[in-house]
C-alpha cells in the first residue's frame, strides 16, 4: 500500500514547510510558550538536527508514497535516526499529509519502516510522541508500540 523512498533535495522545503509551524504549535502547546518564541525554537531546534538538510550524516528523511504512483508524490514523510552501532530507530517525525489520512497508510508506513530497518540489522523503533496528540498515540499503540515511560513537567517562578 505504501512505500518508503527517500526524500529528494527539492521536498525538503515542503516538509519543513509544514514541519517547522507544527512543531511550534506543539512546543506552545505543551510548554507554554508563545507562538513566537516556539517557532523560533523549532527553527534553531531544526536547524541543529539537521545542518545538511536531507544530506545530514545519521538522520534519514523519507517520504511515504502509495505504491503503484506513477507520480511519485508523497502523501507523507518520515524523519528517523537510526543507531549506527545499535539495534534502535528513533522515528523524530511521522507525518501523514491531511488529505491522506484516514486510508490506512500511516499503519502501513510503519510497517515498510519496521522492514526497511529490520534488514539493516535494527531490532526496534522508539518514539516520543506529545501528551495533547492523541490520534498519534491511538495510532501507535494499534501498530504494537508501547508506552516505556512518561514526559513530566511544572512550570513555577516568573
Amino acid at each position: 500500500m505504501i512505500h518508503l523512498r527517500d526524500m529528494k533535495i527539492g521536498e525538503y522545503a515542503d516538509f519543513i514547510a509544514y514541519f517547522i509551524p507544527d512543531y511550534a504549535e506543539e512546543i506552545s502547546a505543551n510548554y507554554d510558550e508563545d507562538i513566537g518564541a516556539a517557532r523560533a525554537r523549532a527553527e534553531r531546534e531544526v536547524k541543529a538536527d539537521l545542518p545538511l538538510g536531507v544530506d545530514t550524516p545519521g538522520q534519514v528523511l523519507l517520504c511515504m508514497v502509495r505504491d503503484g504512483d506513477e507520480t511519485d508524490a508523497p502523501v507523507g514523510y518520515l524523519w528517523c535516526k537510526p543507531e549506527a552501532a545499535g539495534k534502535t530507530v528513533f522515528i523524530s517525525e511521522f507525518y501523514v499529509l491531511p488529505g491522506h489520512r484516514g486510508k490506512g497508510y500511516a499503519k502501513s508506513a510503519l510497517v515498510a519502516l519496521e522492514d526497511m530497518f529490520a534488514r539493516t540489522g535494527h531490532r526496534e523503533a522508539r518514539l516520543r510522541v506529545a501528551a495533547n496528540n492523541e490520534k498519534a498515540q491511538r495510532l501507535y499503540l494499534a501498530a504494537g508500540y508501547r508506552a516505556t515511560g512518561i514526559n513530566m513537567r511544572k512550570s513555577f517562578g516568573g
